[in-house]
């Protein structure tokens, strides 16, 4: 589907969803479990049996996670880190010395060259441990240097930068501005090619840059001049490598939020940074490409970040309710505290089922996991959000009250209230829940975009449109009733035991799904691209579906390996129980809804007809002009220890 912006929105909207589009991933060479799921065709085979990592890449990943457990209980203090705002820089000279600067870094480099696998259970330890510290390095390798690099660099680029990197020097991923979030087209940064061609000189602000006011070496977006295709413009959005030593660079300032308070995020500015033309990663043109592709499996760490974080919260929430008593019994033998211990235990596994899932599918390199990658950063980081509010709610006051105050005190110090803080971001960062939805909702269409797509474009003439609805035609007649046949009666699945049901009501959910998602191309055409609550639903029911497949072929795999243990048949079939009730519910919601009339009302408020509504608060003014503060000053931002930070 290309999104076409409305008939309210200008000429900069336009070019916003073409460059968007034209820097999508078109070709489909490896099969898509969720592709296919959307298009109505159930394909367990894609995932069972479950990938199972190998004896000897779980043995170097063993002793790996032994030295980072000592290293972080030794050397580690996350309430400190969160309360001075800095990882202290033995730590991380610490952790250089151990290779966490270069687990994704190929041996041939100087790195460790973990597998997918490796690298996100180490993610998933640190993460349950100190977000901060976590961040830190997910930044640096899962989208900083190491991964363009290693994806699209030359062999001059990697030689000359991938040993550095895995020395200790930290990498960032300069893409958003102050303009500019998910909108590439409003880049303002540009990169002008010198009339001798041999460099480029970079002006611009980047904002929001994790580790960027400690980084050694940079990538950054910028546009580069425009291309010229039959008579229209093609804009070209380009990625560079910039070293931190370049004339012109500077840190403008390191911004502060709500959690993750280690680490170091800024503003970047870049006044005529000359970098030469060797620097160009990859093309000219494809900086934004490379930024997707490059996404699409540094997402991974994002699950299993959120995996690590839930397992701390269980592991909390499950010794206090065993502790703590009200009225006569332990709170988690009330049925409000226990029903949210069974919720987070079974969604867990979920989590759990998903990041091993696509991290392994990573590392085979037969899967496109591009929609399966986006997926599991979407639900792990929403359930992650859920079940950390869930964590605070069961530990009560003691679930607000800060580490530092209930040691103070002499209770144990359940660190509930700064993993909460932690854990808001993930449903932001690489792409909010939102753009996700739309993300995956693009993707999932695409099998009906390329039979039917030229019908929706309201400006494809009306020739080439009857060509394309002949063809189309052709091809429904077969599809649609398919999508209606009774394909699941038992006794098919009847192998996967009391799973059974389960994977029968995939599959219906599968074909059900196809065909709402073509109700509503014909019911919307062109203004489906607007109904992105709708969308979100579509997206909402796969991603349960997924979660649900996931959890039943890791179940299985969990049993033979030891029949005894029956405890993941149970978490996987509460799961499932809960999915199901779910995915019935968006499927009733999907046309039966409030969508317009709340889209109504919300109009009506954001012209202010219903500003009554805010009486009786102070009035700020909070365009007040910008006052310094310690934190905001460029040089208390930057410690000169750290910019300098011996390596290796």
């Amino acid at each position: 589907m290309t999104f076409r912006p409305p008939k309210s929105s200008d000429k900069k909207a336009k070019e916003a969803m073409e460059l968007a589009e034209a820097s999508r991933e078109t070709d489909w060479q490896h099969p898509s479990f969720l592709a296919e799921l959307f298009m109505g065709r159930f394909q367990p085979n894609l995932i069972f049996p479950f990938p199972e990592q190998s004896s000897e890449d779980r043995e170097v990943g063993d002793k790996f996670l032994e030295k980072v457990e000592s290293f972080l209980k030794e050397r580690v203090d996350p309430d400190e880190i969160d309360r001075t705002r800095e990882i202290p820089d033995d730590v991380l000279r610490g952790l250089i010395e151990l290779g966490c600067f270069r687990m994704k870094i190929p041996a041939e480099y100087g790195g460790l060259g973990f597998s997918q696998v490796n690298y996100n259970r180490a993610m998933a330890m640190i993460s349950s441990y100190c977000g901060s510290t976590a961040v830190f390095l997910s930044a640096h390798q899962s989208i900083g240097a190491p991964q363009p690099l290693k994806m699209f660099g030359s062999e001059e680029q990697k030689k000359k930068y991938l040993p550095r990197l895995a020395e200790g020097a930290i990498s960032a991923f300069a893409l958003t501005e102050p303009g500019v979030g998910s909108d590439p087209a409003k880049m303002l940064t540009t990169a002008t090619p010198s009339p001798d061609g041999k460099t480029y000189v970079i002006n611009g602000l980047k904002q929001w840059c994790t580790n960027g006011p400690v980084s050694d070496i940079i990538i950054v977006m910028a546009k580069t001049p425009s291309k010229w295709v039959d008579g229209k413009e093609k804009k070209q959005i380009s990625a560079f490598i910039v070293e931190k030593d370049m004339p012109g660079f500077e840190v403008r300032h390191r911004c502060d939020f709500m959690g993750l308070k280690g680490i170091q995020n800024g503003l970047l500015n870049f006044n005529n940074v000359v970098v030469p033309k060797e620097n160009l990663l990859w093309e000219e043109g494809k900086g934004l490409k490379l930024a997707l592709v490059t996404l699409n499996t540094g997402r991974l760490t994002l699950p299993a970040a959120c995996s690590g974080m839930v397992k701390a919260c269980l592991r909390m929430a499950r010794e206090w309710s065993n502790e703590r008593e009200q009225w006569g019994r332990a709170i988690g033998k009330h049925e409000a505290v226990a029903s949210k211990i069974a919720r987070m235990s079974s969604t867990l596994f979920a989590m759990e089922s998903i990041t091993w899932l696509t991290s392994g599918m990573a590392d085979t390199g037969q899967h496109d996991i591009r929609l399966e990658a986006a997926m599991a950063k979407l639900f792990c980081t929403e359930a992650a959000w859920h079940f950390t509010d869930e964590t605070v709610q069961i530990r009560g006051g003691r679930g607000y009250e800060t580490a530092d105050s209930l040691r103070a005190r002499g209770e144990k110090a359940y660190p509930v209230e700064r993993m909460l803080r932690d854990a808001r971001i993930n449903t932001i960062i690489e792409g909010t829940s939102e753009i996700m939805r739309l993300f995956i909702a693009r993707e999932a269409l695409d099998g009906h975009m390329r039979l039917a797509g030229d019908i929706l474009k309201p400006k494809i003439p009306w020739g080439r449109k009857a060509v394309c609805a002949a063809k189309a035609g052709i091809y429904y007649a077969g599809w649609y009733p398919k999508q209606w046949l009774p394909l699941d009666v038992f006794p098919k699945f009847v192998h996967h035991g009391q799973f059974g049901k389960h994977m029968r009501f995939i599959s219906q959910s599968s074909r059900k799904t196809a065909r709402n998602i073509f109700h509503a191309m014909m019911r919307y055409q062109a203004g489906l691209e607007h109904k992105q609550i709708l969308l979100a639903r579509i997206v909402d029911i796969g991603a349960d579906l997924f979660a649900m497949t996931a959890s039943i072929a890791n179940a299985e795999r969990m049993l033979a390996a030891n029949p005894d243990d029956r405890s993941p048949l149970a978490l996987a079939d509460a799961f499932c129980r809960q999915a199901t009730r779910r995915v019935n519910h968006k499927f009733r919601a999907l046309f039966n809804n409030d969508d317009a009339s709340e889209y109504r009302l919300a109009r009506e408020v954001l012209k202010g007809e219903m500003e009554w509504l805010e009486d009786g608060i102070v009035d700020v003014d909070y365009s007040t002009e910008h006052v310094e503060t310690e934190e905001s000053k460029p040089d208390e931002a930057v410690p000169p220890s750290r910019v300098a930070m011996p390596v290796g």
